[in-house]
């Protein structure tokens, strides 16, 4: 038996490439884990997974989200977290793939106009969890 095809926005997954500040190694790899700790306890994602090279200052952030009103609760639950981030780092490429809503793409449409982020829409795929 087949599953059933997944609808539009569904399975979005974000890639969050982050310069570093020059100077706040520490502050930002403290901000990033307190932001993750609570989105593990409080936020809508299936999988948040973070990496980084020291050497380069630049961090990798993925986050899956079932769908597009995950995505929005993430937002709404985390954003002082997420500005704790912001505060020792700048945003280098965010990609999203998937299908998100017109409500994502819109608080996504500076990044997406300044060439920041890019959007790949799904062509196949499955999850196991």
């Amino acid at each position: 038996m087949n599953p059933s095809p997944l609808k539009s926005d569904e399975m979005i997954l974000f890639r969050n490439t982050m310069r570093i500040t020059e100077g706040h190694l520490h502050d930002f790899k403290r901000a990033i884990i307190e932001a993750v700790e609570f989105v593990e306890e409080n936020g809508p994602q299936l999988m948040v997974q973070t990496f980084i090279d020291e050497q380069r200052m630049l961090a990798v952030s993925y986050q899956l989200y079932r769908d597009s009103e995950a995505v929005l609760e993430h937002w709404r639950l985390a954003d002082p977290y997420i500005a704790k981030v912001m505060e020792h780092c700048v945003v280098a490429e965010f990609q999203i793939h998937g299908e998100p809503s017109a409500a994502v793409l819109e608080r996504m449409r500076p990044m997406l106009d300044d060439g920041r982020a890019t959007l790949t829409p799904r062509l196949a795929g499955f999850v196991r969890l």
